[in-house]
């Protein structure tokens, strides 16, 4: 409240300050995929150039190394060994980008604030694009990370499936959260 003094009379200010609406961060959302998608390249390339095919570089024994493993199925070597690896690879292709496309939508209508859905469609969509390219460039995605859990070989992958992987995590945790 202000008062007007020179009119010697109390006047209400209503000129109140609305409150602003919160900032659209659909662009750094986005930038969030392409940073995921610049990282998958960069991890790639860096194994193709520095590793041979079906070699590794152990890490920590027995426990993580750095492979070069060209996986033509889907994730965790799903669908390696099909009797059609070229109908295998153009089908992944396809719901690879069809999946881009809809957490696009998604991102586009719900990412106007960082929360942990719009954040994990930001990587969603940056993992699904990253290893989109690799089976539309290259006919199979480059899987690199190697990990053995006492007897357990984890199947090989890559920056992009990690991606999705904690982006799913991310929409889980965040329903379970809001239910």
């Amino acid at each position: 409240m202000s008062v007007d003094h020179t009119a010697g009379t109390a006047a209400v200010d209503s000129t109140v300050a609305a409150p602003r609406p919160p900032r659209d961060r659909r662009l750094w959302l986005l930038t969030i995929a392409v940073a995921v998608i610049a990282l998958d390249r960069l991890t790639k390339w860096l194994v193709a150039a520095h590793i041979a095919l079906d070699s590794a570089v152990t890490v920590i024994p027995h426990i993580f190394r750095i492979s070069h493993v060209d996986n033509q199925g889907a994730a965790f070597s799903m669908f390696d060994n099909a009797r059609s690896p070229e109908h295998v690879r153009w089908m992944l292709l396809g719901f690879s980008l069809l999946a881009a496309v809809v957490v696009l939508i998604f991102l586009v209508k719900l990412g106007r604030r960082f929360t942990p859905t719009s954040i994990a469609l930001a990587l969603i969509l940056g993992g699904a694009l990253g290893n989109a390219w690799d089976r539309l460039r290259y006919g199979a995605v480059i899987d690199f990370l190697e990990v053995h859990i006492v007897h357990y070989h984890w199947p090989d992958f890559n920056v992009a499936d990690s991606a999705i992987v904690i982006g799913g995590i991310l929409l889980f945790l965040d329903a379970m959260r809001s239910s």
